[in-house]
């Protein structure tokens, strides 16, 4: 999981966060951010689908034109990307996001869908990778109802990604179920802590 050596030796681990829509990942990440035993910085995401009221550009997303994602990708700025839900929208990590964390001794944070996943973990096969998920399928639905932003037919489209992305699970090191936030948040900082201490 490391390369040995304690915390101060070790540097930084990538941190992949990951589960279907209404899992509770934003909040989570929020929480961990605020409390994590190391330091960490969320990689804010690139996407291509315009700003939700109240999102604000490099805080929320990075909102990049379908041409700049495009140019940006074909020169090879992103570490994963993919276009989500069959949206249209484009969405992607810039390599950019993790190196500075880096440089400046952060933990860099990834929450990101299971496709890009599964391509940070070829590229960084010791990332701490964890997958977020509720008790029980129903709890997904009600959440993502809860929201109030979805059309019916996005909010079938998120169920579907969402039972694909469950059989992805077992390709995370740890599995956490968020049935409690404060419960779900004491779990992955266990386990960063642990981590550290290898």
């Amino acid at each position: 999981m490391s390369d040995g050596g304690d915390t101060s030796t070790a540097g930084p681990h990538l941190l992949v966060l990951s589960g279907p829509s209404g899992t509770g990942k934003t909040t989570v990440v929020n929480r961990l951010v605020a409390e994590s035993p190391v330091p960490l910085r969320k990689a804010i995401s690139a996407t291509t689908r315009k700003p939700r009221e109240g999102e604000q550009h490099g805080q929320d997303y990075w909102f990049l034109s379908a041409d700049e994602f495009s140019t940006r990708r074909a020169d090879g700025e992103f570490l994963e990307s993919a276009e989500v839900h069959g949206s249209g929208n484009w969405y992607g990590t810039l390599k950019s996001e993790v190196d500075h964390a880096i440089e400046a001794g952060y933990w860099p944070l990834l929450e990101i869908d299971v496709q890009g996943a599964m391509s940070v973990i070829r590229q960084y096969p010791d990332a701490v990778t964890v997958f977020l998920k509720t008790p029980s399928a129903e709890v997904y639905e009600q959440r993502l109802r809860s929201r109030g932003t979805e059309s019916e037919e996005v909010i079938q489209r998120r169920l579907q990604t969402a039972r694909q992305e469950l059989q992805a699970a077992e390709h995370y090191r740890y599995q956490v179920v968020n049935d409690t936030l404060d419960r779900a948040v004491a779990e992955i900082r266990q386990i960063l802590k642990a981590t550290a201490g290898d």
